[in-house]
């Protein structure tokens, strides 16, 4: 199975996920995490702007994490989608192209599941944007890319609430 985790920045995914590598339920399988800092470190602009040879990267991190049978990550194309059309610095018709190409990998995930931002209080860990304005934009354009592509979407849950809460909704969609 191929499961993604998506939402804004500094909700918890990238705990999640580090929870549930731990459960034996998931034995065998690829996690994949944050990986800012490389990225930071490489001269790729993160958060409030990016290139487009940036999110080229970011959507290329997704294709390789899609090659895995069974992988479970943090990050998905819908989150590089909403970071590219949020990107100021990339143009409009490149953003279009970027998107139409991108929408392409969205089936497949087996399961994607929406981490909420509602009640999560941004993080500083020193890599990303604490901007709670931007963060509500990112949030907001997940949600248009979701809304958008749900046909594409073989299986969709929305979660929130504490970590425990959200392993519990994981498996109980997925029937653990």
């Amino acid at each position: 199975m191929k499961i993604g985790f998506c939402g804004t920045m500094s909700v918890g995914k990238s705990t999640l996920v580090n929870e549930l590598s731990k459960l034996p339920q998931f034995e065998g399988y690829h996690f994949a995490t944050e990986r800012s800092k490389y990225l930071r470190d490489l001269g790729i602009p993160l958060n409030t702007d990016s290139t487009l040879k940036g999110q080229t990267i970011f959507l290329a991190e997704r294709c390789t994490e899609l090659l895995y049978d069974k992988v479970i990550t943090d990050r998905t194309v819908i989150d590089v989608l909403a970071f590219t059309l949020n990107a100021t610095s990339i143009y409009h018709n490149d953003k279009h192209r970027f998107e139409n190409y991108a929408k392409l990998l969205i089936s497949e995930y087996d399961y994607i599941f929406y981490v909420s931002p509602e009640g999560v209080n941004i993080e500083d860990n020193g890599v990303r944007t604490t901007d709670a304005d931007y963060r509500q934009s990112i949030d907001k354009t997940i949600n248009y890319v979701i809304n958008t592509y749900k046909p594409l979407i073989s299986k969709f849950t929305s979660i929130s609430g504490t970590t425990d809460e959200r392993i519990k909704k994981v498996l109980e969609t997925i029937k653990f």
